[in-house]
């Protein structure tokens, strides 16, 4: 996959972006949580006591809390907080939060500094706690009263009607901040939770005493929290799908692009190539395993990316609830990563044989919709349908054994979850029970370890979803990255300014790859312009190897072809192969219609050019007495044509490139003979002045050439007329007289 990377250069801005809201849709999500755990610890176990530093404070109160305070204390507590009473210009506006102040003073907080909040936050929780607890004791409540009964406080009963204020005033300072000192720590030791509830106890009594409506405060938090929580989910929504979005845009676009340079390379294969690539797995690799990989860009934008923010947010959110528990969700993610790794193994290798049976099944279904006449005509059905079947059935169980493994793996992911679910309720319902850890926490600290686990399960879709895919990427890569056999020279050279079309062969011999020996051997003779070289020789003897030499299909492997003077191989492709028509053995057509198919030669060319070149090439005879005329439709390689019709057609489309070389292998084979006659005639008068090269089996074709080079196993055993070489060649004389019945007095 990493060979790929590479061509997501250009999605580089959308998958930034995407990153981006993923980012943002992760901390949203991990926000949800903590929330929920405000809602219900906050705003139903505290009332909707949010703030730790009370907002007011009865005066007297406000005195209480002063007697456990150092100078320095005293005074910023008493800047932080404004005295307000009938007199003061708010009265109206405080009365209407604290209806209280009716009846009393109150001490207001002021706007204050984060850095003063800072300050006098845990002065005025502390002896908040402490006049909270002495209260308590004074009015009997059992706790406190066992702890003011320890000889640490040494405090005489109180008299009836006396408040402990009176008392605890005239005791020293020294004395006053050691009992305050002894009462915190006494407080701290019941744990940070049971701190914070006794504060808000505290709080929620004095601001009872102000005329507060708790209940209102109380709803009044939970639906603020509420709509929080609902802003930050439609905010995560919209994340989600201009995340979808940009991955549906990055994946589809870069398939595209992989799909766009897998056929422009494809278009630069020479012949050696294809040998090396069937069709059926260049078009596997062009569907199907770009198909894959457009899934598993999709799936990484989408997952790859957000379940490690996840992952990361979680546990540190989670610690920060209760770091206590943190093993329950490691020992979560051990198991769950044991179980990927091991899905991982065993379906790795059953991946790249499901890619190589996909190839074998798209061949033998190309095969046999190619050749259905033959299999219908020997009647082969039933054994092609065997054969298809075979492979068919192969595919079917590979893929069967996938998905056992992933439904397998399914089962035990839930039961890692659901597991441990259980495990932290059951730890954790013992904290509560404690007073170590609020209801509130534990809520969050689950769906924190849910989401973790789930993150985790996503990255093992991803782990399932890769080795395919990586099969796929690196099918691709490998036709991306092949090495092209026939390519343009690295210093071109330019033909001469006078052009005439002269093809040379100096002792050319030519070896295919991986072969033996070679099939042709030292061949040379000269084409010239104006005149027409026939080729011919019995089956096999290399005939339209000479003539797939001239475009550089192949290179030659010894020797050199030169085109007036210049080595073929010095000269750009396209500057070579534009000089040259060519008129391949099979017939190849494209879906559309004649005149689309016949502009692939020449898409400059005007009606009338196209008119002349059917009529040239014998073939007005089928498409001008049709109703749709240069608009009649051709079927997918012709099929709705004759063989012979098809032949006609695509000479017809080589004339209409009115190229300086032409070349015709045994392009005239399904032809009549009296087409065949007519259409050398034809050709004979259109191509005059053009370097013609003619494969032919038939002599009748090719006896009015001007050179006929006469092959045998590769070799050159004749060369002349058709007069010179019924005297001096045997083999030429053997191939004319097998045919002088039927072509020599043609």
């Amino acid at each position: 996959m990493v060979r790929l990377l590479k061509y997501l250069k250009p999605y580089y801005k959308l998958l930034g972006l995407a990153i981006l809201l993923l980012f943002v849709q992760a901390n949203a999500d991990l926000a949800l949580p903590d929330y929920l755990s405000r809602i219900v610890t906050v705003g139903i176990q505290l009332g909707g006591v949010d703030d730790e530093l009370p907002s007011a404070m009865r005066q007297e109160r406000l005195n209480k809390l002063l007697l456990f305070l150092s100078p320095k204390e005293q005074e910023q507590v008493l800047n932080a907080y404004e005295v307000i009473n009938a007199s003061s210009p708010d009265f109206k506006r405080y009365r209407a939060i604290y209806p209280a102040l009716d009846q009393m003073e109150i001490a207001v907080l002021k706007e204050l500094r984060p850095s003063q909040r800072e300050t006098v936050l845990p002065i005025v929780s502390k002896s908040f706690l402490i006049v909270y607890w002495l209260d308590r004791w004074q009015s009997g409540a059992e706790g406190p009263q066992l702890w003011m009964q320890s000889e640490a406080w040494g405090l005489p009963p109180l008299p009836e009607g006396m408040d402990w204020a009176a008392v605890i005033s005239r005791l020293p300072d020294a004395r006053r901040q050691q009992m305050a000192n002894d009462l915190i720590n006494r407080l701290v030791s019941l744990g940070e939770n049971m701190l914070r509830q006794n504060l808000s106890m505290a709080l929620k009594e004095e601001y009872l005493a102000l005329g507060v409506d708790l209940q209102r405060l109380q709803n009044g938090y939970i639906q603020r929290m509420g709509l929080q929580m609902l802003a930050i989910a439609l905010l995560s929504a919209v994340c989600t799908i201009a995340v979808g979005f940009f991955a549906a845009r990055t994946a589809s676009g870069f398939s595209r692009d992989l799909r766009h340079l897998l056929f422009q390379k494809v278009l630069s294969f020479s012949s050696l190539e294809f040998e090396r690539f069937s069709a059926a797995s260049l078009i596997t690799r062009s569907t199907n395993d770009i198909t894959q990989l457009q899934t598993l860009i999709m799936m990484m934008v989408r997952m790859v990316f957000y379940a490690p923010l996840i992952a990361i947010g979680g546990i540190l959110r989670a610690i920060s609830k209760d770091v206590s528990m943190v093993w329950t969700i490691g020992l979560a993610v051990v198991v769950l990563v044991g179980v990927i790794l091991v899905a991982y193994q065993v379906s790795i290798r059953k991946f790249k044989l499901i890619q190589t049976l996909v190839d074998r099944i798209n061949g033998i279904a190309r095969e046999n919709l190619v050749g259905m006449m033959v299999v219908r005509a020997f009647n082969r059905q039933d054994h092609e349908e065997r054969r298809f079947d075979q492979v068919n059935l192969s595919l079917m169980e590979e893929n069967l054994y996938i998905n056992r493994v992933f439904i397998t793996v399914m089962p035990f992911m839930m039961l890692i979850m659901n597991g441990v679910s259980l495990l932290i309720i059951g730890v954790g319902a013992q904290q509560v029970a404690k007073a170590s850890l609020q209801v509130g926490d534990l809520m969050a600290f689950l769906q924190y370890a849910m989401q973790i686990v789930f993150s985790f399960m996503m990255i093992s879709f991803m782990f399932m979803a890769f080795p395919r895919a990586d099969v796929s990427a690196q099918r691709v890569a490998e036709v991306l990255e092949s090495d092209l056999s026939i390519t343009d020279p690295r210093e071109p050279c330019a033909l001469p300014p006078l052009f005439r079309g002269e093809i040379a062969f100096h002792n050319v011999s030519f070896r295919y790859p991986d072969a033996e020996e070679d099939v042709l051997y030292q061949i040379s003779f000269v084409a010239s312009p104006g005149a027409t070289t026939a080729i011919i020789g019995t089956t096999g003897s290399g005939k339209s190897t000479i003539l797939n030499l001239i475009p550089r299909f192949y290179d030659v492997t010894e020797g050199k072809i030169t085109l007036d003077g210049v080595d073929i191989r010095l000269l750009p492709l396209h500057t070579l192969r534009e000089k040259i028509a060519y008129v391949p053995q099979k017939s190849n057509l494209f879906s559309g219609d004649v005149e689309s198919n016949l502009l692939l030669a020449n898409d400059q060319a005007d009606e009338e050019k196209l008119r002349h070149a059917i009529e040239v090439a014998q073939a007005a005879d089928f498409i001008f007495t049709n109703e749709q005329g240069l608009k009649m439709e051709i079927s997918q390689g012709g099929i709705n044509l004759s063989g012979g019709q098809r032949q006609r057609l695509a000479i017809a489309r080589a004339l209409v490139k009115n190229a300086p070389i032409v070349i015709f292998d045994d392009s005239f084979s399904a032809l009549d003979f009296k087409t065949d006659l007519a259409l050398r005639r034809a050709l004979k008068r259109e191509l005059s002045n053009a370097t013609v090269f003619v494969v032919s089996q038939r002599v009748a074709s090719i006896k009015d050439a001007e050179q006929i080079i006469v092959l045998h196993q590769g070799r050159i055993v004749g060369k002349g007329t058709h007069e010179e070489l019924m005297k001096t060649c045997e083999v030429y004389r053997e191939i004319a007289i097998s045919q002088l019945g039927v072509e020599v007095t043609a």
